[in-house]
């Protein structure tokens, strides 16, 4: 018998700073046909939560299917707006910056306003509260235009080690189970059939290759989508939910929507369509916590992105540029009234390690793609009323992805450390608890725990503590540099992440963030 080596697996599992196996990364394209396909993908994805957030928060604005229908077009608008400005200007990753859930907790808390919610009239009542939540984004967003413009969260960042960011990054993931199967539940004959097809054409069959393209790892989003769609048509036209109750008819009907018949020919959204904002310092306050949530998330979003596109991972000045111009995007969906604000679209990066592309001129594609639609209101509508179960389906797989991507910045890390597991055992176990907590006790009670006569106070808690993320980072970030940090920087990984600190760490940095057109005169990288 052989005797056994045990220094011999470490030979072939080695770390590794960049992810092997993709197609193209982030500085190389497919052809422009290819690239144009992908990019539309990218579109359709982006859709489900472009259309979940207006039809959960609309209505309780008193807002009618028209309204509901003029702020999908503005939210899919100003998205196409800001993934483009993130990609040339921004970290320039190949991101998606769409609309936010995290936004929700500071926007029910504005639509609750006693001063808001007693207007008689549905429809003023929608526009003073459109008009009021707009004036909070614009203030708020200056919270992260001054962190990320000035390098102060890149200062911050410095403090992030490969260890702390495995909790917070795998929580970016893992923290929307939520959105996963329990909506997939919610139509099981058309969400189980999507996430086992989706599996089989991106994992199973993707050895099928068509003019040295692999068409089925590659389209399996299209493809799937295509089918199953084409499917709960039957089943909406063969009147299989025509006695079911409203709950499974909005879930599994594509005609419920109202989306098409309600959609204009042509139309562009603009500034201050709503009216000009109103202030109120409660409403800003509150909202400057969903501002500090959706910052932290695209932190971990973005440092996965990297990873799924085969770059560095983004030194401190490029974090930082990327969430000052975030903070851009904020303000504009403040201006253009899309009801919430951005942070990076969490699917559209599981998509690039689904797909194997993770090149940035197929998002750029894709933010075409959602100006284009936004303008042709009939066209983009069509494509919006795809039921949510088939998104959630996709959602199983894509969230997991980026999740894995979190886990796998443990490689950098001494895992046979008992300070590291701990670390990393409770800020992944209070990262979902918390937010679970916080989660049931506004099912029950229909407020969150914070309940005071504060309400921006009450925001703040309830916003950051629903946030997975957040509250990995808080108790990782506070664990990892407070015990025994001095004598463990090996262990934490800090050998590893030195060169990524500053923007001239490594020389690859110039390739993967620098910026294009000669900008670097007017916009400094480091």
């Amino acid at each position: 018998m052989a005797e056994f080596k045990p220094e011999e697996p470490m030979h072939f599992y080695r770390p590794m700073d960049q992810l092997q196996g993709l197609e193209y990364c982030i500085d190389s394209n497919p052809s422009w046909l290819e690239a144009i396909a992908l990019g539309f993908q990218h579109y359709v994805l982006s859709l489900g939560t472009t259309v979940m957030i207006p039809t959960m928060l609309v209505p309780l604005m008193g807002g009618s299917d028209d309204d509901k229908v003029r702020v999908v077009q503005t939210l899919l608008f100003v998205t196409g707006i800001n993934t483009l400005l993130q990609t040339l200007i921004g970290t320039r990753l190949p991101t998606v910056i769409g609309g936010s859930f995290a936004f929700v907790v500071p926007i029910v808390s504005i639509i609750n306003d006693s001063s808001l919610a007693n207007i008689p009239d549905d429809h003023q009542r929608f526009r003073e509260t459109m008009r009021a939540i707009q004036g909070a984004l614009i203030v708020s967003s200056s919270i992260q235009i001054i962190l990320g413009f000035s390098q102060l969260w890149g200062i911050c960042s410095r403090f992030f080690s490969p260890l702390g960011m495995v909790p917070v990054v795998a929580l970016v993931g893992f923290g929307l189970f939520d959105r996963g199967f329990p909506v997939v539940g919610r139509c099981v004959e058309i969400g189980l059939p999507m996430l086992i097809l989706f599996v089989a054409l991106s994992q199973y069959f993707k050895w099928i290759y068509t003019r040295h393209i692999p068409v089925l790892e590659r389209f399996a989003l299209l493809i799937s989508i295509a089918f199953v769609w084409v499917y709960a048509h039957i089943l909406t036209a063969g009147g299989a939910y025509k006695n079911r109750p409203l709950h499974t008819q909005i879930n599994c009907r594509t005609d419920r929507a109202n989306l098409i018949s309600s959609a204009p020919w042509i139309k562009i959204p603009y500034p201050l369509q709503w009216g000009p904002p109103t202030f109120d310092a409660g409403h800003c306050f509150g909202m400057m916590a969903a501002v500090v949530v959706s910052m932290v998330e695209s932190t971990g979003a973005f440092k996965a992105a990297a990873r799924l596109a085969s770059a560095t991972t983004p030194p401190a000045p490029v974090l930082s540029r990327g969430i000052g111009c975030q903070g851009l995007s904020i303000l504009l969906d403040g201006l253009c009234g899309s009801l919430t604000g951005s942070s990076v679209s969490v699917e559209n990066v599981g998509l690039l390690g689904s797909t194997r592309v993770g090149s940035r001129r197929v998002i750029q594609i894709s933010a075409v793609f959602m100006i284009f639609f936004s303008i042709l209101g009939k066209f983009g509508a069509l494509f919006a009323s795809i039921p949510f179960p088939i998104f959630a389906a996709v959602y199983c797989i894509l969230f997991g992805i980026v999740a894995a991507v979190g886990l796998s910045y443990l490689q950098f890390t001494n895992m046979n450390s008992m300070r590291n597991l701990f670390i990393v055992g409770v800020s992944l176990f209070l990262g979902l608890s918390i937010p679970e907590y916080f989660d049931r006790y506004t099912i029950g009670a229909q407020h969150g725990p914070a309940h005071t006569k504060a309400g921006w106070f009450n925001d703040w808690i309830n916003t950051t503590f629903a946030s997975p993320p957040t509250v990995a980072l808080i108790v990782a970030v506070i664990l990892d540099n407070s015990l025994e940090f001095r004598e463990a920087g090996r262990d934490r990984g800090m050998h590893w992440w030195a060169p990524f600190r500053t923007y001239r760490g490594d020389s690859r940095n110039e390739e993967f963030y620098g910026l294009p057109f000669n900008m670097r005169r007017f916009i400094p990288s480091y």
